[in-house]
């Protein structure tokens, strides 16, 4: 028996989701939004991830000498969870607000094509919609290696671990293992990264790289390349990583460990199989260019459909599928070109279409130029701000003088490269950057000067 029946019903409150539920309540559609945790209300992003993180990378960084370590921490905490109950209850007035829209607390299953039981506690309501949005985000991945400590922690857990470890070891030195370790290292932690990788940040340019360690280096953080992590067990007072590094067996003691080697779809509890909905190798539920799963009435938007797992991602899934139900029906994934991302380290690391070796391969023309952040005269915001680390490459067709991909490395990064990516999408050349008015003082002028040192590549 049927306890709800709506036109859409989303599953999870991730950025794509709430944006549509919203969009289509507010055209009259009958909304339902199902939501597992009372604390994830408006998603991942404002809740554990992006915005309280670089919330924290931002405390971190204003850290002074004198500041202890363990206040100083517990007072970064306590701001980064008064900002995200903030934006908590914003978000959830923005949908209760809209009449057409039910939001509903409880796990969601799928017991048939069109229908979804929702449990919460001993209550279950039976919903069925025309259209299903599976919007249920990742979750960091598991390690394979045996644990016998109470001391690990996963990217949600260590924004709480009590007390601030004086010892962390992050295993996993991607991006987001990176984020952390040089975050907790302006803490005052002292860091350690095990890097499974035998190259550092193997998909940047070795300048790039290279540039990039240097500057965690001087923050305090040790990288371990070559470092097969065997096992995490406590001691006493400590937990003990073993890890098998190069030739050498190698143990590392650490007051709290960081597991950051990826993440994984959460689609275990939804029973897709009653809905007839595919998943890939890596458990990612399977969409075509416009984010329809093997069922045609059931989307899946955001992180969970093996996308870039980027909120603005989950962003343009909305706009996509949005389309689909309320459009022409034209929009789709191919469309998006030169999608940019940001590191937050601090400076930020920022990068959009190709990289160096990667042109090298495409066998065409290509003009490159690269410049020290604290050589770039005219770009004197870094001075000002006191923040003078990094560099900023870009690659350019010889040829069309369009620009083939950029990488900024400096503070403002995030800003910088959203310019270029927007340069790249709508043909504006190298030429015309390089020849831009651009306000002073500013990072975007560093372009003026980074532009008109071009050399074959």
């Amino acid at each position: 028996m049927t306890d709800l029946e709506v036109d859409v019903l989303v599953i999870g409150w991730g950025k794509g989701g709430k944006t549509l539920a919203g969009a289509m309540g507010r055209k009259g559609r009958t909304v339902a939004l199902v939501e597992q945790s009372t604390a994830m209300y408006g998603g991942s992003c404002i809740n554990i991830a992006c915005v309280p993180t670089k919330d924290l990378v931002h405390s971190a960084s204003a850290r002074r000498e004198h500041d202890d370590p363990q206040t100083y921490f517990a007072g970064a905490l306590a701001g980064r969870d008064s900002l995200t109950d903030k934006l908590r209850a914003r978000n959830r007035a923005m949908l209760a607000e809209v009449d057409a829209v039910t939001l509903i607390d409880g796990r969601a299953r799928f017991i048939g094509t069109h229908e979804v039981e929702v449990t919460g506690g001993t209550d279950t309501l039976a919903i069925r919609a025309d259209h299903i949005i599976i919007n249920t985000g990742t979750e960091p991945a598991r390690p394979a290696f045996p644990i016998e400590s109470a001391r690990l922690h996963d990217s949600t857990t260590i924004q709480h671990v009590d007390p601030l470890p004086e010892r962390l070891v992050v295993i996993g030195g991607g991006y987001v293992g990176l984020e952390f370790a040089q975050m907790f290292a302006k803490f005052g932690s002292q860091v350690t990264v095990l890097d499974h990788g035998v190259e550092f940040m193997r998909r940047e340019d070795r300048e790039v790289a290279a540039t990039v360690r240097a500057l965690l280096e001087e923050s305090g953080v040790q990288i371990v390349l070559d470092a097969d992590v065997r096992g995490v067990r406590d001691r006493a007072e400590s937990a003990i990583v073993e890890a098998r590094v190069g030739e050498e067996n190698r143990e590392f003691e650490a007051d709290a460990v960081l597991v950051a080697i990826g993440r994984r779809a959460v689609t275990g509890e939804l029973d897709l199989d009653a809905a007839g909905v595919a998943q890939d190798e890596r458990g990612f539920v399977r969409v075509d260019e416009r984010l329809r799963t093997s069922a045609r009435h059931i989307f899946a938007v955001g992180d969970v459909n093996g996308g870039p797992q980027f909120t603005f991602i989950s962003l343009d899934d909305n706009r996509i599928v949005l389309d689909q139900l309320d459009g022409e029906g034209a929009r789709s994934t191919d469309d998006r070109v030169a999608v940019p991302y940001t590191v937050f380290l601090t400076p930020p690391l920022a990068r959009v279409g190709i990289s160096e070796h990667e042109a090298r391969a495409l066998g065409r023309r290509v003009l490159v130029t690269s410049k020290a952040v604290a050589d770039i005269a005219a770009m004197p915001r870094p001075k000002i701000v006191g923040e003078t680390h990094g560099l900023i490459t870009v690659l350019i067709d010889a040829d069309s003088d369009l620009i083939l991909g950029a990488t900024v490395f400096s503070i403002d990064a995030q800003e910088v490269i959203n310019l270029i990516a927007l340069a790249m999408r709508h043909d504006i050349t190298a030429s015309d950057l390089r020849d831009g008015i651009w306000t002073h003082p500013s990072s975007t002028e560093a372009l003026n000067e980074v532009l008109a040192a071009l050399r074959p590549l």
